[in-house]
């Protein structure tokens, strides 16, 4: 900022003026008003021994000045002087001031509080039942800078609802309407700092972390709030402790060291620190004189900007420091503002016209700052210079600034001034602000503020790094959070060799895919396991893996599911391929036969083979065949239910009609000849088309009733697949598919076990040796599907069916029909009514022609 080299130029150039002249600061605390505002500041700083051993109520005597003090009271003054000289925030009525050290003491500030609340024109305060109407020495109280005072003097006031406005308060317990009703603060909570430090935490990956609060009501509160942030946000606290201050006892105090050593010795990189400036100094004392691993400091407001702090010897061995200060407006004017003033304090004539005026609150309090008339301008510049130059005081000012300007605006709304005058009236007393001030919103340097229920302002935090360009560091703006973090990584320096930010994690992240299986108490020390096929990570903190829902699926190490694909048996399988190949083999086969016997229906050879029954039998096989259609593609509904039925009801055609040539056969074999010819005739003509049918509608029925107990459905199958989702025809039940295959079976035994044992004639065509090879494949085809069917994935089963469909048929055709078109078209002359029929031409016209007792030992089949 310009105006930091503009002061310290006019400051070296002041030394001239008068080196060794005593300042006269303290006489300029205190200015007459209309309505005069009462001030706490930390100008002073007591002795510890001092105040340890304290037995009796008498004064304490501050010995150091604190520069920092001595500019939140020019910030007050300044801009007290602006209200005054405006015409329009307070036309017509002048503010005045009556501050006060602090000596960052609770019983060194108690004194001034109590004179605060003293009648007017009066050093007494009087004891009132109701003090709606005492009339107090100051209109509000400005200050104090810490939580630690401002939890006593915030009870104290709230019992006489005067408004206290601090710069630096921010304990979140003073958001408490109950306990604070009077409270307010320029700076926001600790809340709103603690979690943009947990933020940063967790934009680093730090979930490994010591924390560290100092022995007092602001540091073990910002401590217990942290630690209920960091665990909400899976960030560990390894250890945990309170600093003493520098006067408790060698014994507590090695508490703090061992957690030092601990973290020393640990993974731990980074420690949180929300302390006073006082338990800080002492922490990194130790530190340094006993050479610590250098760390990552994360500090709170309190101490951040502290000179104790910054200026320690060999504070910048101890690692990175960096932490959030709330952001405030500019104020260039301060520095100009501060020049002018130290150089009055500095002229003797200024100082002898202070003194005529007498300070009877001295009197009563003692002397307000004696420590500040005890130093000159030599001694003062060059720790002025220094805060100024580091930029640390900043926020600070503003909140200062502000803190008084928010009491001018609650009064200007309290008198209803327009922007011309103010109403003269009864003077305001300080219970009658709060109205005004509850929810107020303001305008300070373009910078809009507003009170929330709580008198807490919502301001942006700038993230300081100290970086240190001598001994002494300054700080450097490396990223801001309003609700959210923003960083600028390339301004960061840290103290590691390559400058990276250190890595403090108790285990190493986990790959994608893999889970945290926690191992101790905390939950940051895991090992890391795999989520197996089916499952997922879903978060990167997760301890189980997530199941994918039933229609997805994910392989191992997987960090997310994908929908399953629908899985059937296409038409562009390799097994459908060859099945269909196999189709198109055998129903070439079966029309060519077919034709064959079509073309010599005439012939004695169709005519001992059933003659219309056997081409009925071969077109039956047809569509045995061309059934198989039915298994391939999506299945639906209607092709589930028809394909069993439209596989075995021609099937039971083609073998009911093998079962008529069976019979015939076992009858002219082995039955008497006045039996046998009366059976021959009902198993010919109309009697053998009235069995096909009857065989054929029983088959129906078998297989309505199967359809209507044990229907087949199109099933969605999630388990069978890893990554697919079957869709199949369910079968019900084996009952099912055994009702469809009774009749089939019954007719092919029958036929069997009426052609086993038949004997053949010499010189005539066996057709009994056919019929019995013919069930046989047929029985060997079915006896084989069963096993395959139930061993074979879901997803072929219907490839099982076709396949056993296909070669039932050929088994059939190949055995029974085939060699009779070899005898059609290569041994014609065989094909003679004596040698098919068995006794001339007797029954070339008859439906199942009669061969006689057919036994053609050694002939063609």
């Amino acid at each position: 900022m310009p105006g930091l080299a503009v002061l310290g130029l006019s400051l070296m150039a002041l030394l001239g003026l008068g080196t060794g002249a005593l300042l006269c600061l303290s006489r300029q605390f205190r200015m007459q008003g209309d309505y005069v505002l009462g001030g706490l500041f930390p100008l002073g700083l007591a002795e510890e021994t001092q105040l340890h051993h304290r037995t009796q109520p008498d004064s304490s005597t501050c010995s150091r000045l604190s520069t920092v003090g001595l500019f939140l009271v020019m910030a007050l003054k300044m801009a007290v002087e602006e209200i005054n000289n405006s015409s329009t925030l307070l036309p017509g009525l002048q503010l005045g001031y009556d501050l006060f050290d602090t000596c960052s003491e609770p019983v060194v500030t108690m004194k001034p509080s109590l004179m605060f609340l003293a009648k007017v024109d009066s050093r007494n305060i009087a004891a009132y039942c109701n003090y709606t109407q005492y009339q107090p020495r100051v209109l509000a109280v400005i200050g104090p800078h810490s939580s630690e005072l401002a939890l006593i003097t915030g009870k104290f006031f709230g019992f006489f609802l005067m408004p206290q406005v601090s710069y630096g308060a921010s304990m979140d317990r003073l958001s408490n309407r109950e306990t604070f009703p009077s409270f307010f603060r320029t700076v926001p909570s600790d809340r709103v700092q603690l979690e943009a430090m947990v933020t940063l935490l967790q934009y680093f990956g730090w979930n490994w972390v010591a924390a560290l609060g100092s022995d007092d009501e602001y540091g073990r509160e910002g401590l217990s709030t942290f630690s209920n942030l960091a665990h909400a946000r899976n960030i560990c606290v390894a250890h945990e402790s309170l600093v003493l201050l520098p006067q408790a006892d060698s014994l507590r105090l090695g508490k703090v060291q061992d957690v030092l050593q601990q973290v020393n010795q640990s993974q731990v990189q980074v420690v949180v620190v929300f302390a006073s400036a006082r338990a800080v100094h002492s922490l990194f004392q130790y530190s340094i004189s006993h050479s610590l691993t250098p760390k990552v400091w994360v500090g709170s407001e309190a101490w951040l900007t502290s000179d104790l702090v910054m200026t320690l010897p060999g504070i910048h061995q101890v690692g990175t420091i960096l932490g959030f200060v709330q952001r405030g407006a500019l104020l260039p004017e301060f520095f100009h503002y501060v020049k002018t003033h130290l150089a009055l304090a500095a002229d003797p004539a200024f100082c002898a016209s202070l003194a005529a005026e007498r300070d009877l609150e001295e009197d009563v309090v003692g002397p307000r700052c004696p420590q500040c008339d005890q130093i000159t301008l030599q001694n003062l510049s060059a720790g002025l210079v220094q805060n100024l130059s580091a930029g640390q005081l900043h926020h600070q000012i503003f909140a200062t600034y502000a803190a008084v300007y928010t009491v001018a605006q609650a009064l200007h709304h309290t008198l209803q001034c327009s922007p011309c005058s103010c109403p003269t009236q009864e003077p305001v007393r300080p219970w009658q602000l709060l109205d005004s001030m509850y929810n107020m919103s303001f305008s300070i340097r373009g910078l809009e503020l507003q009170f929330d229920d709580t008198g807490n302002v919502d301001m942006e935090y700038d993230l300081k790094m100290w970086v240190w360009q001598s001994l002494t560091p300054k700080l450097h703006t490396v990223g801001t959070f309003n609700g959210s973090l923003q960083l600028q990584l390339t301004h960061m320096r840290w103290h590691t060799p390559t400058n990276q930010a250190p890595v403090s994690q108790c285990s190493q992240e986990c790959r994608e895919g893999q889970v945290r299986r926690v191992k101790g108490f905390h939950s940051c020390c895991y090992d890391c396991v795999d989520c197996k096929a089916g499952s997922y990570r879903q978060n990167p903190d997760d301890l189980t893996c997530t199941q994918c829902d039933q229609d997805q699926w994910s392989p191992e190490r997987s960090t997310r599911c994908f929908p399953r694909r629908p899985r059937f048996l296409e038409w562009g399988d390799p097994a459908v391929l060859l099945l269909l190949l196999l189709l198109g083999l055998v129903l070439g086969l079966v029309l060519a036969a077919l034709g064959l016997f079509i073309h010599h229906r005439d012939s004695p050879l169709v005519q001992a083979s059933g003659g219309p029954l056997a081409c009925f039998g071969l077109a039956c096989l047809g569509l045995v065949c061309l059934s198989v259609l039915l298994f391939p593609g999506w299945p639906g509904s209607t092709s589930c239910l028809a394909q069993q039925p439209v596989a075995h009801l021609p099937l039971t055609g083609c073998l009911s009609t093998l079962f008529l040539q069976a019979a015939e056969t076992f009858v002219e074999s082995e039955l008497p000849l006045a039996w046998g010819a009366w059976l021959r005739g009902r198993l010919q003509g109309p009697w053998a088309w009235l069995l096909v049918l009857l065989l054929t509608l029983v088959e129906g029925a078998l297989c309505g009733w199967s359809l209507t107990v044990f229907p087949s459905q199109v099933v969605m199958d999630w388990r069978v697949l890893p990554r697919e989702v079957l869709v199949h025809c369910h079968m019900h039940s084996w009952v099912g598919l055994g009702l469809v295959h009774v009749t089939n079976a019954t007719l092919a035994f029958l036929c069997f076990l009426g052609t086993f044992l038949v004997q053949s004639q010499p010189g005539h065509y066996n057709r009994a040796r056919g019929l019995t090879f013919a069930m046989l494949a047929y029985f060997v085809t079915w006896v084989s599907f069963v096993p395959l069917l139930t061993n074979v994935q879901v997803l072929y089963q219907p490839a099982v069916q076709m396949g056993a469909i296909l070669l039932c048929a050929l088994g059939i055709l190949a055995i029974f029909h085939l060699p009779k078109c070899y005898l059609l078209l290569w041994w014609p002359e065989l094909n003679t009514p004596k040698f098919f029929l068995g006794q001339g031409a007797r029954d070339t016209t008859g439906g199942v022609g009669s061969a006689g007792r057919d036994r053609a030992q050694g002939g063609p089949e």
